[in-house]
């Protein structure tokens, strides 16, 4: 322990001689996903990895594969590799905390990767959650101002969750209270998993003999399991459906028309925000732009950096293409008349 806090007292000294990317060559970060098999995860594995070489650090990664014991044992390992920074996406953000402490026992920084760890001394780096839970609200309720609405929720191990649901609810909290909306189930879907979300979808169906009249899911993850349970009803591109991160295959629906919104939150730059923080933390330095910030369940004060999400619709599909997240031909495949 006093060895690497020796190491890291020195880089502490050289960045502000020779800044960041004089010592960056000699970091490892290490970076332990939750469950990589997910789209999206790889697009911000390419733009922390092309980040970190850039800064010419090193980068190492463990993938838990669902399972909060496995990413402890994968934390415990990437320190055991020598890494000076982590960087964790939790599975389960209360389970992964002994983890991170030994972590920071090391004198290791940690960054919390999209996914809250509310712990002093965790950097929190993520989207604005509450405010993608109102974009996808607001896009919903736009086109269906009244009526009986289900929410999918996500993971109950996921503090985004709740943020989102917040979201949401303070969007509609004013419908609601008004008697235009009804919310009719609002349903936590286990790991995210869109078969979850599509079972979890008919059921509400069923229960409500189809009449539903809109659907807040709170990724595209979700979004996908709850347009396949509408399709087999009959009922995909009348029911609006919200969802987040900008997947292809979502992006796609709402060129189609069977997805209303994808709140996009492009992945690249919080990649390569993230390399950005963990080296610069390694090397004793604060990350520019940082803000204090206590809005989790525990109203703990941590060091942030909340990025700004977009709003997908038909409307301006135009914006991921321009910015090369998507091409034409993927958006656009399927779809009959006018495309960007």
């Amino acid at each position: 322990m006093f060895k690497r806090l020796a190491l890291l007292t020195v880089a502490a000294v050289m960045i502000l001689a020779f800044g960041t990317s004089a010592v960056a060559k000699d970091l490892i970060v290490g970076v332990s996903w939750s469950n990589f098999q997910e789209e999206r995860w790889k697009t911000d594995e390419a733009a922390i990895k092309g980040q970190l070489e850039k800064m010419g650090a090193k980068y190492i990664m463990a993938d838990a594969q669902a399972s909060a014991e496995k990413q402890i044992a994968d934390i415990e390992n990437l320190i055991a590799r020598g890494a000076n920074a982590l960087i964790v996406l939790a599975w389960d953000a209360d389970a992964v905390l002994p983890a991170v402490a030994k972590a920071e026992a090391e004198g290791l920084p940690v960054v919390g990767y999209d996914r809250l760890i509310e712990k002093t001394g965790v950097f929190y780096l993520t989207f604005d959650n509450k405010e993608v839970g109102r974009m996808q609200a607001r896009a919903v309720f736009a086109v269906k101002p009244e009526g009986n609405y289900a929410f999918i929720k996500g993971a109950p191990t996921d503090p985004n969750a709740e943020f989102l649901y917040e979201g949401q609810l303070e969007v509609l909290d004013e419908a609601i209270k008004a008697g235009k909306i009804k919310n009719v189930a609002a349903q936590g879907t286990e790991g995210w998993k869109p078969e979850v979300a599509q079972r979890n979808m008919e059921q509400i169906l069923t229960a409500a003999n189809n009449k539903i009249d809109a659907v807040v899911a709170s990724n595209d993850g979700t979004a996908g399991g709850v347009v396949a349970a509408l399709t087999a009803q009959g009922m995909e591109g009348i029911t609006p459906v919200s969802g987040q991160d900008g997947d292809h295959a979502a992006l796609n629906r709402v060129a189609r028309g069977t997805q209303t919104v994808s709140v996009w939150k492009d992945a690249r730059e919080l990649g390569k925000a993230a390399a950005k923080i963990a080296v610069e933390l390694a090397s004793g330095k604060k990350p520019e732009g940082t803000i204090k910030w206590s809005g989790g369940a525990k109203g703990i004060e941590m060091d942030a950096i909340l990025l700004a999400p977009v709003p997908v619709t038909k409307d301006n599909l135009n914006v991921v293409v321009d910015a090369g997240w998507i091409s034409k031909d993927v958006l656009c495949q399927g779809v009959e008349g006018q495309c960007p």
